[in-house]
Parts: structure tokens; C-alpha cells; sequence
């Protein structure tokens, strides 16, 4: 009996998630050039597994994940506080981290001198 269900189970948890996602995309505004708010880096466990666009992550490349900007736009990332910033390539969703807005690489972490303090506040700007 349990297996006959799980089909549909599986469908509504997906139309459920899908709702989700959509709800979140439209609390972020990507009609403005820049946003602002909260960055933070992807942990090392990551390391190899499948991005939202299928590639592979990795830590060293110039990557990032954001709620919604197309796979492949590239944004600049920069730290108002220090003036430092990154140039990164979007290619995968998240965070899921509520006041968060872009999941760097450790890479593009660095580069913003944030790897100690985790989250840092930011400027992203789209580059293309």
C-alpha cells in the first residue's frame, strides 16, 4: 500500500518545494543593478558536488550561488566596509539562509578577506 502512494507523495513534495523556490526568487529584486546584503562561503564538505547548473563545485574556481540570476551572469562582489571585491561566475542556487544573498567559493571568500568571519556584508553588482 505504502509503495502505491509514493509517487504522488513525491509529486506534491516537489510542487511543494517548487512553490518554495518561487516564493524566494521573488523576495529578491534583480531589476536593480546592485543588491545588497549578506554573503557567506560554501563549507569544504562540498568540495565535487553537483552545482545547480551540473558542473562539479569547486573551491578554487571564481564561483557563486544566488537565488536567481541565470547560470553563467557574472557579478561583482564588494565589500563595502573594505573596498575589496571579486569577480564571480554564478552557477549554482542558494544560499538558503534567510538576510543572505550570494554563496561565494572559498576562493572568491578569500579575496574578500572573509574566511575568518564567515559572512561579511556585500555589494553585487551584474557584470554581463
Amino acid at each position: 500500500m505504502g509503495n502505491r502512494f509514493r509517487p504522488i507523495l513525491t509529486c506534491c513534495l516537489a510542487g511543494l518545494l517548487a512553490a518554495g523556490l518561487a516564493g524566494n526568487a521573488q523576495a529578491h529584486d534583480t531589476t536593480a543593478e546592485t543588491q545588497q546584503g549578506i554573503a557567506s562561503f560554501y563549507s569544504d564538505s562540498l568540495q565535487g558536488a553537483r552545482t545547480a547548473s551540473g558542473e562539479p563545485f569547486d573551491q578554487q574556481a571564481l564561483t557563486a550561488a544566488h537565488p536567481d540570476l541565470p547560470f553563467g551572469t557574472k557579478v561583482l562582489v564588494t565589500r563595502p566596509d573594505t573596498g575589496q571585491e571579486v569577480e564571480v561566475l554564478i552557477n549554482d542556487r542558494g544560499p538558503f539562509v534567510k538576510g543572505r544573498i550570494i554563496d561565494l567559493s572559498k576562493r572568491a571568500a578569500r579575496k574578500l578577506g572573509m574566511l575568518h568571519r564567515g559572512t561579511a556584508p556585500v555589494l553585487v553588482t551584474q557584470v554581463n
